[in-house]
């Protein structure tokens, strides 16, 4: 049996108009173990003058480490996603994510099969994202970074579509990164799902859904971007921690939520039911 820590994905921080160190620092202050960057190609105006969280994989990796290590969290994973049917985009991305992952200290690389092209079967596209996974692997596998596919898109909604994705290769570099919100507004029971995928598990956003969001978008949407606070939703995190306890490594809940209140409250919960 594995431990559950309490992490926090950056996107927490994005409305705040700080950069990655700003957020580092905050999520530490609020009692998080753990913290998941996000890593983008390129320059982009926002995040060069200190107005976005987001870091570039441009810059020098030991910035995530070094960030970490002042504030005392560690790194649970890179939000590096990127449309898997698109391999002319996700192969180089997720293979540069995976040597930076390996280098500033993050277990895991996390993404999702992202928006089709409009003009391929689905055929086409599973054949395109076995060779995009297939690349990603080989970049993972020597270096011990694990790839989290998220259930989030077209055919990762159900749990037999996350399962044939996760099958197009045989590679103990991938995994799941399961999101208990996205799972529910697809419309499936998330503790289930998260059952069946608890052999598979690498890592986990904590997405919780409040009532007005479910009633609303449950069972028309393939995901959100960020939910509300953990406990103010529909999701029990009691029983979602008792199915991570059961999990053999150790897997850290990373909650992504809108704001600096929202990841204050959702801390409060999560601890006392950890």
């Amino acid at each position: 049996m594995g431990r559950v820590f309490l992490g926090i994905n950056l996107e927490f921080v994005r409305r705040e108009d700080k950069p990655f160190e700003w957020g580092v620092r905050k999520a530490a202050e609020l009692g998080y173990t753990h913290v998941e960057p996000m890593v983008h190609w390129g320059r982009e105006l926002l995040s060069e003058a200190g107005y976005f969280h987001s870091v570039s994989m441009l810059d020098d990796p030991l910035r995530i480490k070094r960030a970490c290590d002042q504030h005392g969290v560690r790194p649970s994973g890179l939000s590096a996603h990127c449309p898997l049917c698109k391999p002319e985009i996700s192969v180089e991305y997720l293979k540069q994510a995976i040597r930076f992952a390996a280098e500033c200290g993050a277990p895991v690389v996390n993404t999702d099969e992202g928006p089709k092209p409009a003009w391929t079967t689905e055929d086409e596209d599973f054949t395109l994202m076995r060779y995009t996974l297939q690349e990603a692997a080989r970049a993972a596998e020597p270096r011990g970074i694990s790839i989290g596919l998220e259930p989030h898109q077209q055919y990762s909604r159900s749990p037999a579509g996350l399962d044939r994705i996760h099958g197009l290769v045989k590679s103990a570099a991938l995994g799941i990164n399961f999101d208990t919100g996205n799972a529910y507004l697809c419309g499936h029971d998330p503790f289930s799902w998260l059952a069946r995928v608890a052999d598979r598990l690498v890592h986990v956003h904590a997405k919780d859904i409040s009532p007005a969001q479910s009633r609303a978008e449950r069972g028309k949407v393939t995901g959100t971007p960020v939910g509300c606070a953990c406990g103010d939703g529909v999701i029990d995190w009691g029983e979602i921690m008792r199915i991570c306890r059961a999990v053999p490594r150790d897997i850290v809940l990373s909650v992504e939520c809108g704001s600096v209140e929202e990841a204050a409250r959702s801390i409060e919960h999560l601890a006392e039911r950890l």
